[in-house]
């Protein structure tokens, strides 16, 4: 009984991997197959975003490896590709989208945050040096109050004592 369920189990992620599918595409030339390989390691995947089309295993990407490789074939060039899918999906769809004001907040906004950060620190630590320079927090004429009241308290003790 236990072999059998270790034979199923075995079948069962077996039939998983039957089911994956790879791309073979057959290519005029090395040169077009690696202009292949670089448009689809270059342009990220509509739907997974942290991956590219090569890598993905999404429905999109597949239809976006099989349209490249129908322009490719077609004697397109990398930059019709690219301006393609630009016009068709936006600019996220390159890795390395170019700077212009849509994408200004893409290239600026992590540094523009970190900056911010880095003032917000600063006021921080402005803030706590400011209340460590008032000792307890008090000003001047508490101090001298605080003393008093610590003085009549000592004294009383050394009477009672």
């Amino acid at each position: 009984m236990k072999h059998l369920f270790k034979v199923l189990a075995l079948l069962l992620l077996l039939c998983g991997v039957a089911h994956a599918a790879i791309d073979t595409y057959t290519f005029a030339s090395d040169a077009e197959r690696a202009r292949y390989r670089h448009l689809t390691e270059e342009l990220r995947c509509p739907k997974c975003q942290n991956q590219n089309i090569a890598d993905s295993n999404a429905p999109i990407a597949k239809d976006l490896r099989a349209e490249i490789y129908r322009m490719l074939s077609a004697g397109e060039s990398d930059a019709q590709i690219v301006d393609y899918l630009v016009l068709r999906y936006g600019d996220f769809v390159m890795y390395k989208p170019p700077l212009t004001g849509r994408t200004l907040l893409l290239w600026c906004g992590p540094a523009v945050l970190l900056a911010g950060g880095f003032v917000v620190l600063g006021i921080i630590v402005r803030r706590r040096r400011r209340v460590r320079r008032v000792p307890n927090g008090l000003t001047a004429d508490e101090q001298q109050r605080l003393a008093q009241l610590l003085a009549r308290t000592s004294a009383k003790r050394t009477r009672n004592d």
